[in-house]
């Protein structure tokens, strides 16, 4: 295994995060000193909230209240409520033309079927995580894309509803992406306000993306007092080269 506190004290450091990097496993196996979640939750999503502070596992009857959740997650052995349930939802979104039928079938389901979805913070997670979730405002964005295009060769997606449907399709193609997230988990995540998006990363490529997010947040604190005295320069009425300008970072 990684150093994974490591990691995740880096990203905490470099993005100046609110919340600490949550990981995510799926495994038949339950590691030892893992408690099995307690409680209900309305949607699957806020498993990611809540894996903050402490690691737990979850079973299908820890996410039936949602069952776009479970149909995105692939969960194993459903309730004989599930089919009707994820009828009804859908059949309610697509009267208000939120969801169509071909979308549906276009939204990422998790390859393999799922008996049990492992959560908890990065840092101490017992697991190899298989997908890592970041809660980012813009300027955290800015970085995080700059650091997925270089470690990925593209442009990260941007995904929308649902939003538990980021972790399945970095999990099936192995490359970071970003979720707006959807009416649901921006109403059931405290941690989702208006300024903040989520980012899910491939947990095989985690040191990859940390060590281009430390390169990419050095150099954007830089550059931002470089631009910041260009600008300030400029309306003042001067004209200063770039060397100029470059000159005053030292200033």
């Amino acid at each position: 295994m990684s150093n994974y506190r490591k990691l995740a004290d880096d990203l905490m450091h470099f993005l100046d995060l609110s919340l600490p990097p949550i990981a995510i496993s799926f495994s038949d196996r339950i590691p030892a000193g893992v408690i099995s979640f307690a409680g209900a939750v309305p949607a699957g999503c806020v498993f990611w909230q809540l894996a903050a502070t402490r690691t737990f596992v979850t079973a299908t009857k820890d996410h039936e209240l949602c069952s776009i959740g479970i149909h995105t997650h692939h969960m194993a052995r459903p309730s004989r409520t599930y089919q009707r349930e994820l009828k009804q939802t859908l059949k309610a979104m697509s009267g208000l033309d939120y969801v169509r039928e071909d979308e549906v079938a276009a939204i990422p389901v998790v390859q393999r079927e799922v008996k049990q979805v492992i959560y908890g913070p990065l840092a101490d997670f017992p697991l190899d995580p298989e997908v890592v979730l970041l809660f980012a405002h813009a300027q955290q964005g800015l970085i995080l894309s700059e650091a997925v295009g270089r470690v990925d060769k593209g442009t990260p997606p941007a995904m929308g509803r649902p939003a538990c449907a980021v972790v399945p399709q970095v999990l099936n193609h192995g490359y970071a992406a970003m979720s707006l997230g959807c009416c649901g988990a921006r109403v059931y995540l405290d941690a989702v306000s208006d300024s903040i998006a989520m980012w899910a990363f491939p947990g095989s490529k985690l040191a990859e993306y940390c060590e281009q997010i430390a390169v990419f947040a050095r150099a954007n604190t830089t550059l931002t007092t470089f631009h910041a005295r260009r600008r300030e320069d400029i309306e003042s009425g001067q004209r200063p080269t770039v060397q100029e300008s470059l000159g005053r970072l030292s200033s």
